[in-house]
Parts: C-alpha cells; structure tokens; sequence
C-alpha cells in the first residue's frame, strides 16, 4: 500500500508517527511520501531554515522535543544569546545549537548548487525518519502576511499603513494576533513542484491531508502550480481529517488564518473549504471529532463522506487510531 500525506508541522508530524504504527515501512520499503510545506521557510543568520521539514524530519527521526514539538531535545541556546549580546536581529526566532547543524549542513549543500529535495534526502540519511520526504518545491515560495503596520504608521488620510511580514515573524514575534487582511505567497508564480510531488500524488492508493493548518500549511501546498489539481485527479480516495476540535484549533493558531480567508472555525467550515471532489473540490471524505457530530450533517450537505471519530492525537497509539479510521474510511482496511 502506498500513502502519500500533504503535510505541515507538528500536527502533521504527530499523525504519521500514528500512520506507520498502522502502515511500518520494511528497510528501503517506504510505503509513505510526504509532500512537506516550504512556505514556512527563512533564512536566519545566513542559514536556510525549513520548519515543517526538519519537524517531520526529527520527529519521525526520534530527535524532536517532545515538550516543545519543534526543534531537537536535549537543546542548548548559547549562539543565541551570544548573538542577543551582539545586538543581532532577528532576536525573536531562536535557533538551537543543536539545530543550527542542520541548518549548516542545509545552506552549504543548497550554495553548492544542490536542490533541496536532493539535500533534504541528504539530510534524512541520517535521521531515517522512515518516509519519503519530499519539499513541495525546489523554489522559493514563502507565506508573508500583509498587517496593519506594527509601527502604527498612518496614510495622509489617516487610514493605517500596511506592510508585509514574513509568516514566522508574525507567528512568533507577534503570536498572530496582528490581524491578517492577506496571505501571499512569495514566488509562487515562479515556483514549480518538486520532483516526484505530482507523481506521488497521483500514483498512491491513498491521498491524506491530517490535521495541519489548513491555510499555511496544506493550504500552502495547494497552491503549488499542479498540486490542487493532481488532488482532484487522483484516482485514489483523497480523505482529511479535521484540526479543529469543539470549534477551536487543537494546537498553534489556525482559527487567527481562517478568520483572515472568511472560514468560519469549525468542522464543519473547513471541510467544506476544502470542498468535495464531486463538486470541484480536494476531499472525498472528512474525518471530524466527536465533539463535533452535530456538525456531521452539514459536512454530509456539502457533498463529503464524514467518519466521526476521536481525533485528538494524546499520543502514537491515539495517532494510530486515527489513522486507522482514515484507511477504513478510504475502504482500505
């Protein structure tokens, strides 16, 4: 069986550790591609650093903080307060001392004229996190949010000024609670899928988009030239499952983008974001909470299967379970 998972990070992370409870790979055998969000990508100090990637990467990998969910355990900050004491900006996106040799290894392999899809498989040499993880692209591609300025910066008229701010600084630096009127995708008109992507998803046997951020994340993904469609024209099932539980994000702040593209926070809302392939759209079927089984119905209106069940990922065997519900529902178990 082969399964390919568009994915973000921790909450992606989280469901394929579940994923190859229920689908374990046998040495070279990976029955998992995942198509890993760059929109989130930086560059930092210099350095290339692709969050989503390296989460799934050390977390597959056994690496990751598991209090954090990002970044490795056992993480030391010397370099970064060094640098605080040097007055270098950006003081707000901290980066580990650990994780500052993924990010050399990342930056000397990309300035040598190496792709990244060549180098993130590089990199997963060492980690062997057990799936095919491939970049959505090989190009720049990067969410940047347009806010009001954070200066507070007034037009003649007296209406705010608005500026654009790479998605980590308003993520971190300002927990998103700026306000969004606009997510951009930096590059996208240039940007191509990575090798392998569309061929992932269009020969597999089962297409999942889990519980990550639906706008900057998988949203991200779609928005790849060819990603969107290859989804509608797969002819395998294509099954998500919700990250919105009892109407509120499970973890980070995906109600703060869903509010920013007029959806409301809610099961129920974002499955028919995604909307029914019978209809245009990606899914053919949702998976939602019990918490949310009022919302069945209205998930059923608009043209999607719905599973109801337990989503919240407490651990690998609750991650395990889930993915199970996503097979039996796709009729592959």
């Amino acid at each position: 069986m082969r399964i390919t998972v568009l994915a973000g990070g921790i909450g992606g992370s989280r469901f394929l550790r579940g994923l190859q409870q229920v689908v374990p790979g046998d040495g070279a055998d990976l029955p998992i591609t995942v198509i890993g969000n760059t929109g989130d990508d930086i560059w930092i100090h210099g350095l290339r650093v692709c969050p989503d990637l390296d989460t799934v990467m050390y977390t597959l990998g056994g690496g990751i903080s598991a209090e954090r969910g990002w970044g490795r355990e056992d993480e030391t900050f010397t370099v970064r307060a060094e640098l605080a004491d040097y007055g270098v900006e950006p003081t707000w996106f901290g980066l580990g001392d650990r994780d500052i040799a993924t990010h050399l290894v990342r930056t000397q392999a990309l300035a040598a004229g190496y792709p990244l899809t060549e180098v993130t498989a590089a990199l997963c040499e060492r980690w062997k996190p057990g799936v095919r993880l491939l970049p959505m692209s090989d190009d720049r591609a990067e969410t940047h949010v347009v806010v009001d300025d954070p200066s507070g910066g007034t037009a003649p008229d007296g209406t705010p000024l608005r500026t654009a701010l790479h998605f980590q600084e308003w993520w971190i630096r300002y927990r998103a609670e700026l306000p969004a009127h606009e997510f951009v995708l930096v590059g996208i008109d240039q940007a191509q899928p990575g090798p392998d992507v569309l061929s992932a998803i269009l020969d597999t046997d089962l297409v999942i988009l889990p519980p990550s951020n639906p706008v900057v994340s998988i949203g991200t993904i779609l928005q790849v030239p060819g990603v969107a469609d290859a989804v509608r024209s797969t002819t395998a099932p294509v099954v998500g499952v919700s990250p919105i539980i009892g109407g509120a994000p499970v973890r980070g702040m995906a109600d703060a983008c869903l509010r920013t593209i007029g959806v409301d926070t809610t099961a129920a809302g974002v499955g028919a974001h995604y909307g029914s392939r019978h209809q245009g759209g990606l899914l053919d079927a949702w998976i939602i909470d019990e918490a949310d089984a009022a919302d069945a119905p209205l998930v059923e209106a608009a043209g999607l299967r719905c599973t109801v069940a337990p989503t919240l990922m407490t651990d690998v065997s609750a991650a395990g379970s889930l993915a199970r519900v996503c097979l039996t529902t796709a009729g592959l178990a």
